[in-house]
């Protein structure tokens, strides 16, 4: 049975869901096939994702093509409760609820996986580990993973010889992280930070920690609010690329000193920690757009400071010993879902059609895959590409036969 917190949203979920679907087109012409064809007819899927209209729109999608999908929350505060009540109704055994305590998180991921998953679906990496841990993975012909967080996990499984199945890297898709990446968690993230705390955004030092596919679309919208961006990074490459983008580039403890909004992007732990706290401006504001509640250290903050309280929705201030007040926006965790609804239907659209064709494609070959993380095919992100582009109404150029040919040749 499935637990959601109030079934008597399911109207005003699927209402959500209709919205999300009229925008995604690639995934409405997947479920049209996947509804004729059945590809999936019999296969168990487990799947541990933001439960949120678009994810709705994916379920529903694998359920046309004949699977039987048990979802967990790959996070929180992230669900969207009256989601999770339509997905519930519709016969998804759905184990999802805002504010969920982390032994009820866990529980919600054991419940999904005991079905007995043929395929798991992850974001984050947390069912697939809990697969390996708990004897769950045995009979699992294959699983995808959604993120940047997600696919370092288990690639550090594979590298210790623990992962028994493959895994196809769904963030890696070129028509993933290239956009979902860059211009989802871009506009998703201010998104989140304006609604939770309505400051003006233009004018104000601006500080992403990390310029990878994240940070730059971070960077990128917050320049486009005419905020001074600064960027910070351990790698020297991205450093460079974000010089040469324009931004000013600086460890954090000098960014520190001079920011007025921060969001984290990096995957890492404690990239914000007590001695840049102790160094920020009256008034400083604290995001995460990483995965896990760990980039900006919460602890640190807790035990500097003298008090706390809620002062907005999503928004804690805490009083520090030097009398400086800090702002810790929905608690540290994913800013864009906690604050806000996520990324847009339109750029989901292509990482969630990506999910569906990978889920196709293992039921078809991943007996025959090595247990490692496999990319995604060529020809499933160029066919993605191909139908947004259709959807937006717009054609390319193809090669001729010579062209072809020229470019396979070593003759000038």
């Amino acid at each position: 049975m499935p637990k959601v917190k109030d079934p008597s949203l399911a109207e005003k979920g699927r209402l959500k869901i209709e919205w999300a679907k009229a925008h995604m087109p690639v995934l409405g012409i997947i479920s049209e096939r996947f509804s004729k064809e059945k590809p999936l007819e019999g296969i168990r899927v487990a799947a541990c994702l933001h439960v949120t209209k678009e994810t709705a729109v994916l379920v529903l999608t694998l359920k046309e093509g004949g699977a039987e999908v048990c979802l967990s929350a790959s996070n929180p505060l992230s669900t969207q409760d009256d989601v999770a009540a339509a997905l519930a109704e519709e016969g998804i055994d759905v184990y999802a609820w805002r504010g969920m305590s982390e032994d009820e998180y866990f529980w919600a991921i054991e419940k999904a996986l005991s079905c007995k998953p043929h395929i798991t679906m992850d974001d984050g990496g947390d069912i697939t580990v809990m697969a390996h841990e708990r004897g769950f993975a045995d009979d699992v012909i294959g699983g995808t993973e959604e993120t940047t967080t997600g696919v370092l996990r288990i690639e550090s499984l594979a590298r210790d010889g623990v992962l028994k199945y493959p895994v196809i890297a769904v963030n890696n898709a070129e028509t993933k992280w290239n956009f979902d990446n860059v211009y989802g968690t871009g506009q998703s993230t201010i998104d989140g930070i304006l609604r939770a705390t309505n400051v003006m955004i233009a004018g104000k030092y601006f500080v992403v920690a990390g310029y990878g596919h994240v940070g730059r679309g971070i960077a990128m919208r917050a320049r486009g609010m005419g905020a001074k961006v600064i960027v910070t990074e351990v790698d020297p490459i991205k450093a460079l690329m974000a010089a040469m983008d324009g931004y000013l580039v600086m460890p954090m403890r000098e960014a520190a000193k001079i920011g007025d909004i921060f969001v984290t992007a990096t995957g890492n732990k404690d990239v914000i920690k007590a001695e840049h706290m102790s160094l920020m401006k009256d008034g400083a504001i604290l995001a995460n757009a990483g995965h896990f509640d760990v980039e900006v250290s919460v602890k640190d903050l807790e035990l500097m400071a003298l008090s706390k309280r809620e002062m907005r929705d999503n928004v804690k201030e805490y009083l520090l010993p030097n009398g400086r007040r800090i702002y810790l926006l929905a608690e540290g965790r994913l800013v864009n879902l906690v604050a806000a609804e996520g990324h847009p239907s339109e750029v989901m659209d292509m990482s969630f059609s990506n999910q569906a064709l990978a889920v196709e494609y293992l039921i078809k070959e991943g007996r025959g895959l090595n247990p490692e993380v496999h990319p995604v095919p060529r020809s499933i992100d160029e066919e993605v590409a191909r139908l947004k582009l259709a959807s937006m109404g717009i054609e390319i150029d193809t090669l001729t036969e010579e062209q072809e040919r020229y470019l396979k040749s070593w003759r000038g």
